[in-house]
């Protein structure tokens, strides 16, 4: 018996802090059939969903806007995401930011995001028309949606993506330095990650997708989420109110009012 209680407190032990933290951003695109729940997330202790809103080539998710109207009466934080591709990046910015501004303006007398968290899905391109995006085009993409917005998006990628690509030679000290002005979400669904400079650290860690996840134990990180079985689910490092804190200072806002989500 003390030595399965010895083996159970090495385990809590080895365990990373965040592991017990809430998972409390859901992610989501118009590879996702059902319609979700967004009161019943808000309920299971959801703060954010982050959508995906355009893809090559110059695509925009059907789903976007009726699921930004939704998520947002229920009380959610609003996130967009753009999938990129190889073709000019300051066109697929300005696509992105048309696609979210509209969608926003949409919205009509119905609650409208206080804040649009703004992403670059930043991968190895392998089933879109466009081929993948390069480290100097994510740096043109972000250096666009900064002048146009002024802030800098998230950039969305894999550990190992991320630094295979980053640590080539063919990467700039300069480039390293503009991507690094953008806050980082990474996904690595077998351990928390740990390759992410030139960032001191991750911002939000997607842990699971499409029903992948290599984490122990099973109930600290679930892989459901409302009704949608095979969630894309992520943790923010820190808790809802530094979430909410971190939402009002990246988020942009369409309207050009100061983003002020703090109260939701």
């Amino acid at each position: 018996m003390k030595l399965s209680i010895f083996r159970a407190a090495g385990f809590l032990f080895v365990l990373p802090a965040c592991a017990f933290a809430a998972s409390n951003v859901v992610n989501l695109s118009h590879y996702d059939l059902m319609r979700p729940d967004f009161a019943a997330m808000k309920n299971e202790g959801i703060v954010g969903v982050i959508h995906e809103a355009t893809y090559p080539r110059l695509d925009r998710d059907a789903q976007y806007v009726a699921r930004q109207h939704a998520a947002t009466q229920a009380g959610l934080l609003w996130g967009a995401y753009h999938y990129a591709d190889a073709t000019d990046p300051v066109r697929q910015a300005d696509h992105f930011l048309q696609v979210v501004s509209n969608a926003w303006a949409q919205a009509g007398a119905l609650p409208r995001p206080s804040g649009v968290l703004l992403v670059l899905d930043f991968e190895k391109n392998g089933h879109y028309p466009g081929g993948t995006m390069r480290a100097d085009q994510a740096v043109a993409f972000v250096e666009r949606i900064r002048e146009r917005t002024g802030k800098y998006p998230g950039l969305y990628s894999g550990e190992y993506y991320l630094k295979q690509v980053l640590n080539s030679p063919k990467v700039s000290p300069a480039y390293k330095r503009v991507l690094s002005n953008c806050w980082l979400w990474i996904a690595n669904y077998h351990y928390e990650p740990r390759s992410t400079a030139p960032w001191s650290d991750w911002h939000l860690w997607q842990y699971t997708g499409d029903g992948k996840c290599g984490l122990r134990p099973r109930t600290a990180f679930p892989k459901s989420v409302a009704n949608i079985p095979k969630a894309e689910r992520n943790i923010f490092r820190g808790s809802a109110a530094a979430l909410r804190a971190f939402w009002a200072k990246h988020a942009w806002n369409p309207g050009g009012q100061e983003t002020n989500i703090s109260s939701l």
